[in-house]
């Protein structure tokens, strides 16, 4: 299990602790006490500095276009990409049938095609799957052709980004903006 730094701001006092415990303890009946949880001691402190405001959804990110795609609503598949500041570049997208992997090619191929656009050149997303195999074209023949099929077009599309300088790294679902909340861990 990752280690987790959990910060707070009760009554103009702050701080990170590494326990959730001794968190609670902390912030437990204090009226409008903040608190948050972090992967790194580093982005817990920025998030305090920072005035330990909710709105800030992450902290010490590079500039970049994020992507994600999540099955938790009940409703289909959503599909999210956004900046570093977690504001859509576009709409968000259910899709009715597919799976999370499937949403994630999908989201992979927008935020390239959008990279490419604007001449960003980085993208981020937490499927290592699409990411490493995928996306580059490496995918099961048994797979639906509807997706073998998204997986050569995003190939051609992820050639192009890198050959332009571009690079798309993996991150974890902790630290994605375009994070639906369906699967953290």
């Amino acid at each position: 299990m990752k280690k987790k730094y959990y910060a707070y701001f009760v009554n103009g006092s702050k701080g990170v602790t590494e326990s959730w415990d001794e968190c609670r303890e902390i912030v437990s009946g204090a009226q409008g006490a903040k608190f948050k949880s972090f992967e790194s001691l580093n982005d817990a402190e920025l998030w305090l500095e920072a005035g330990a405001d909710y709105k800030i959804k992450h902290v010490g990110l590079k500039d970049g276009i994020y992507f994600d795609a999540g099955t938790g609503a009940g409703k289909g598949v959503e599909v999210n990409v956004t900046n570093e500041k977690g504001e859509g570049l576009r709409a968000k997208q259910l899709l009715k049938g597919g799976t999370n992997n499937f949403g994630e090619l999908l989201a992979c191929k927008y935020a390239l095609q959008i990279a490419l656009k604007t001449g960003v050149k980085e993208v981020f997303g937490d499927s290592r799957l699409v990411i490493d195999y995928w996306s580059k074209g490496y995918i099961k023949k048994e797979l639906p052709k509807e997706t073998i099929d998204l997986a050569m077009e995003v190939k051609k599309i992820r050639y192009e980004f890198e050959k332009a300088g571009g690079k798309i790294e993996q991150i974890s679902g902790g630290k994605n903006p375009a994070d639906l909340g369906f699967h953290r861990g």
